[in-house]
């Protein structure tokens, strides 16, 4: 009967590929075996010819792929050419499982799961049928192995010529071996999950789909569940268990994101109406009052600019990023954490717990006792088409915060350890947040002086905002009567939700969004696969402008540079973004004035000469502005002067008092000297006097 059966099966397959994937399976016996080795089928076609087959193969996979490649086998070919180790590979399940739901019921029965790979191992071959020849009399004897994926080759008990219990040398050219990749999986990381509780799973491919992934990428998984050898492993939830990939699609987090027919209709609403950026700006963190611009810049940030490949092969990031730098308490990290929970895909982070390997990526021995590599993905390779929030940037060691300088603008994570050469991918946004290097900010003080992070770096974000915590009456009332507001409706929403409704419904609206956050999660998920914005005239017009105004403040000999060539492209970005708010394929002049709008308060803030007033890129670029770099090299000389004329060195007293005769305070001249001392270019052979180095 199991035979007669099994045979249904197999006639079964061989009308499902006549009516689905004659041509496929045409194809297929062309370029077998060198280009091509499996036969790809779409479980919902298997559903659409026959239900119940298509349910089998969930349930019982083992006995439905052996059938469906018998029928492979035995198809009538167009070529003279056997498929006796072709696959059949089954992808595009109905059913999506979480990577935590995978439980003992689902033990050798087909799964498809969606996550972000974790950690790569390097491809191996392993045995599937081993020849062992006996060392006493030469009797070969072939062993089929295992499909648990830790267990040892498993040896004949004894010779089947002589019957003597070896011993037994493995024949590896006489063996059947087979291309192997393992990876973990984990759960793709998501606004709702917030970087916690995060389940993940071993997986194996094999054969010709063994190598096709690298950390960071998002995929889907169809394979079936196995149970590893009870007393090997831990407890916990997922670990006794593993997944033979069956087959491994890329996939795309703006389209896991499902949307119904009617939230498409709430969001093409809410895009037409007129207050519609303030409605964005409002459902952002509405817990945190004020901070309009920082708000805009953030969902800005989150719809995104339009990725552009250059004939030359070149591309252009569309992805935006935020620097947020302040005194401690001014929010940053509510604003933070409220970009992760909105964005599609998000990761957080913070920089007092990172290392360099943590950030980008890391490659380590494997535990096999080989020489090979494996990688393992940080949270800027995790966050590949997403966004990372990093909190407490300042607080990074300089080689770590060096590993940002790749991801912020090629977007790629490079990683060369002993044989592991590999180029990662790490298309990310990346909002970050920093507090001043004393712990308060100084208005008066250029920002790079400020803050322990290199100008460089700096240079990469956008947009760069500073946190002040200043005393104003006023806004301390309204800052103060919100935070009240907002624990108020805490305390009646922990007690009962339908008694904090009766009680004050204008209470709730001080702490609810305006537009809840599933929906907004899904407005900028649509707006990002479905809006391409290209610029208009005037939109070219009103950025080519701006960018003219800004460097011709720069056009006297001696001006310092205003802002580089950078900044166009940070502005297209944000108006191509701006464009995405209100679901437009056009740039329009509102966009651009918008956006330009927000780049000059930004600029007024961070990239302003606080002893001039002009605009200066050098502030942001190096650190420090123009002017006070002149003034240090016109120290340093003079100190070289001074070196001339006294072999001795140059006396502290005798550097101020001629500093001061070329305009320079004494205080200033002191601090501009210790600087110098601490940074190496001075030292100091006696007491009070100096040498150049």
């Amino acid at each position: 009967m199991a035979q007669a059966a099994n045979q249904e099966l197999v006639d079964l397959f061989e009308d499902f590929y006549r009516r689905y994937y004659s041509q496929e399976v045409s194809k297929l016996a062309r370029e077998y075996p060198r280009e091509s080795k499996s036969l790809l089928i779409d479980w919902r076609d298997l559903y659409q010819m026959d239900p119940d087959l298509a349910d089998d193969y969930i349930n019982h996979p083992d006995q439905i792929q052996e059938a469906a490649e018998e029928a492979l086998r035995l198809y009538d070919l167009p070529v003279d050419v056997s498929l006796g180790q072709a696959h059949v590979r089954v992808c595009n399940m109905s059913r999506t499982a979480k990577i935590g739901e995978i439980d003992s019921e689902k033990i050798n029965k087909l799964v498809s799961i969606t996550g972000t790979v974790d950690v790569a191992y390097p491809t191996e071959s392993s045995v599937e049928r081993a020849v062992f020849v006996c060392q006493r009399c030469g009797a070969a004897t072939e062993i089929p192995q295992a499909n648990d994926k830790d267990s040892d080759i498993q040896k004949p008990y004894q010779c089947e010529s002589c019957e003597r219990q070896g011993p037994f040398k493995l024949d590896k050219d006489r063996s059947e071996w087979v291309d192997e990749q393992k990876f973990k999986i984990r759960e793709s990381p998501t606004g709702d999950k917030d970087g916690k509780d995060i389940e993940s799973i071993v997986a194996f491919a094999e054969d010709d789909i063994a190598g096709t992934v690298d950390p960071g990428n998002q995929v889907t998984i169809v394979g079936v569940v196995r149970k590893k050898e009870p007393g090997e492993h831990t407890s916990a939830s997922i670990s006794d268990k593993y997944i033979e990939v069956s087959s491994i699609e890329p996939a795309d987090p703006l389209e896991e994101i499902e949307i119904s027919s009617e939230e498409e209709q709430q969001i093409t609403g809410l895009a037409d109406s007129k207050d519609i950026y303030e409605k964005l700006v409002s459902s952002l963190a509405p817990s945190v009052q004020g901070y309009r611009e920082q708000k805009l810049a953030l969902l800005l940030q989150l719809f995104g600019g339009v990725d552009k490949e250059l004939p030359d092969g070149a591309t252009i990031r569309g992805d935006i990023h935020v620097f947020l730098i302040g005194d401690p308490g001014s929010a940053k990290t509510r604003l933070l954490q409220a970009t992760t929970k909105i964005a599609p895909k998000a990761l957080r982070t913070n920089g007092t717990r990172t290392t360099s390997a943590g950030l980008t990526a890391a490659a380590t021995r494997t535990s096999s006792g080989t020489s090979a590599w494996e990688l393992e993905a940080g949270p800027a390779v995790l966050a590949d088409e997403g966004h990372l929030a990093v909190d407490d940037l300042d607080h990074m060691p300089e080689d770590v915060q060096a590993n940002l300088h790749e991801p912020m603008e090629e977007q790629t994570v490079s990683v060369s350890k002993g044989d592991a050469n590999e180029v990662l991918s790490a298309r990310t946004s990346i909002t970050a947040a920093a507090n001043p290097k004393y712990g308060r900010f100084d208005q008066y003080e250029p920002i790079g002086e400020q803050i322990e992070l290199a100008p460089a770096l700096m240079s990469r974000f956008d947009l760069i905002f500073t946190h002040t915590d200043e005393v104003d009456a006023e806004s301390d009332s309204k800052v103060a009567s919100h935070i009240l507001d907002v624990n108020h409706v805490g305390e009646l929403r922990s007690r009962n939700t339908t008694e904090a409704s009766e009680e004050s419904d204008e209470l709730l609206e001080t702490a609810e969004p305006e537009i809840e956050i599933p929906l907004l999660r899904k407005y900028i998920a649509h707006a990002r696969r479905n809006c391409f914005p290209e610029l208009t005239p005037d939109a070219k017009e009103a950025i080519e402008a701006f960018y003219v105004d800004l460097r011709s403040n720069g056009a006297d000999e001696d001006a310092p540079v205003p802002v580089s060539a950078r900044k166009v492209e940070a502005v297209v970005r944000l108006a191509e973004a701006s464009a995405r708010m209100r679901l437009s394929n056009t740039v329009d002049q509102e966009d651009a004035d918008r956006v330009i709008g927000l780049v000059r308060s930004a600029l007024q803030d961070i990239g302003v000469d606080p002893e001039t007033g002009d605009f200066n890129a050098d502030t942001i670029e190096r650190g420090v502005s123009t002017e006070k770099r002149e003034e240090v090299l016109n120290l340093k000389d003079l100190i070289k002067r001074i070196e001339d004329e006294n072999s001795d060195g140059a006396p502290i007293d005798e550097v101020v008092r001629r500093a001061k005769a070329n305009g320079i305070s004494e205080e200033t001249a002191r601090a501009d000297i210790e600087k110098l001392r601490n940074k190496g270019e001075l030292y100091e052979p006696r007491e009070d006097v100096f040498r150049s180095i």
